[in-house]
Protein backbone atom coordinates (compact mmCIF):
# COMPACT_ATOMS: atom_id res chain seq x y z
CA UNK A 1 0.00 0.00 0.00
CA UNK A 2 1.15 3.41 -0.74
CA UNK A 3 1.29 6.07 0.93
CA UNK A 4 -1.97 7.98 0.44
CA UNK A 5 -2.31 11.95 0.28
CA UNK A 6 -4.28 13.88 2.72
CA UNK A 7 -7.58 13.65 0.82
CA UNK A 8 -7.31 9.96 0.48
CA UNK A 9 -6.39 9.08 4.11
CA UNK A 10 -9.66 11.40 4.94
CA UNK A 11 -12.00 9.18 3.21
CA UNK A 12 -10.46 5.95 4.62
CA UNK A 13 -11.07 7.91 7.62
CA UNK A 14 -14.50 8.55 6.73
CA UNK A 15 -14.97 4.96 5.30
CA UNK A 16 -13.86 2.52 8.16
CA UNK A 17 -13.89 4.66 11.46
CA UNK A 18 -16.22 3.18 14.62
CA UNK A 19 -16.97 0.01 11.79
CA UNK A 20 -16.82 -3.57 13.60
CA UNK A 21 -13.96 -5.49 11.62
CA UNK A 22 -12.62 -8.98 11.10
CA UNK A 23 -8.96 -9.66 9.52
CA UNK A 24 -9.05 -11.78 5.99
CA UNK A 25 -6.75 -14.92 6.23
CA UNK A 26 -3.75 -15.11 4.91
CA UNK A 27 -1.67 -13.27 6.16
CA UNK A 28 0.70 -15.03 8.57
CA UNK A 29 1.66 -11.59 10.37
CA UNK A 30 -1.86 -10.95 11.24
CA UNK A 31 -2.84 -14.68 12.31
CA UNK A 32 -3.15 -14.07 16.07
CA UNK A 33 -6.63 -11.93 14.99
CA UNK A 34 -8.18 -14.58 13.25
CA UNK A 35 -11.62 -14.91 14.41
CA UNK A 36 -11.61 -11.83 16.39
CA UNK A 37 -13.78 -9.04 16.18
CA UNK A 38 -12.68 -5.45 16.30
CA UNK A 39 -13.78 -1.89 16.03
CA UNK A 40 -12.11 0.50 13.84
CA UNK A 41 -10.81 3.73 15.93
CA UNK A 42 -9.63 5.86 13.28
CA UNK A 43 -7.51 5.75 10.53
CA UNK A 44 -3.63 7.50 10.37
CA UNK A 45 -2.47 9.49 7.59
CA UNK A 46 -0.10 6.35 6.41
CA UNK A 47 -3.17 4.82 5.36
CA UNK A 48 -3.40 2.59 8.28
CA UNK A 49 -6.46 1.75 10.38
CA UNK A 50 -5.87 1.82 14.58
CA UNK A 51 -7.77 -1.26 15.23
CA UNK A 52 -9.28 -2.43 18.90
CA UNK A 53 -9.73 -5.57 19.30
CA UNK A 54 -10.78 -5.29 23.19
CA UNK A 55 -7.41 -6.28 24.28
CA UNK A 56 -6.14 -3.16 25.81
CA UNK A 57 -4.19 -2.30 22.63
CA UNK A 58 -4.47 -0.97 19.35
CA UNK A 59 -3.04 -2.41 15.93
CA UNK A 60 -2.55 -0.56 12.63
CA UNK A 61 -3.68 -2.53 9.99
CA UNK A 62 -3.98 -1.53 6.76
CA UNK A 63 -7.22 0.34 6.08
CA UNK A 64 -8.60 -1.84 2.58
CA UNK A 65 -11.15 -4.06 2.44
CA UNK A 66 -7.89 -6.55 0.83
CA UNK A 67 -6.95 -6.79 4.64
CA UNK A 68 -9.99 -6.06 6.76
CA UNK A 69 -13.84 -7.50 6.26
CA UNK A 70 -16.54 -5.20 7.60
CA UNK A 71 -19.13 -7.13 10.38
CA UNK A 72 -22.52 -6.00 10.49
CA UNK A 73 -23.14 -4.49 14.04
CA UNK A 74 -25.39 -6.81 15.29
CA UNK A 75 -22.72 -9.89 14.65
CA UNK A 76 -20.45 -8.18 16.45
CA UNK A 77 -22.69 -7.24 19.32
CA UNK A 78 -21.45 -10.88 20.79
CA UNK A 79 -17.84 -11.04 19.79
CA UNK A 80 -16.63 -7.51 20.92
CA UNK A 81 -16.85 -6.05 24.42
CA UNK A 82 -16.49 -2.14 24.37
CA UNK A 83 -15.83 -2.05 28.33
CA UNK A 84 -12.63 -4.16 27.88
CA UNK A 85 -10.21 -1.69 26.64
CA UNK A 86 -8.98 1.76 26.92
CA UNK A 87 -10.82 2.97 23.67
CA UNK A 88 -14.18 4.35 24.87
CA UNK A 89 -15.45 7.46 24.03
CA UNK A 90 -15.76 7.87 27.96
CA UNK A 91 -13.90 5.22 29.97
CA UNK A 92 -15.62 4.35 33.04
CA UNK A 93 -12.93 5.66 35.09
CA UNK A 94 -12.84 9.07 34.26
CA UNK A 95 -16.61 8.95 34.99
Amino acid sequence: MRFPTYEQAEELKRIWTDRFVRIKPGYPHYERFLGKVGRVVTVNYGGKALVDFADGAWYDIPASEQYLEVVPEEEAKGHYDPTVNSAQRFPSRQV
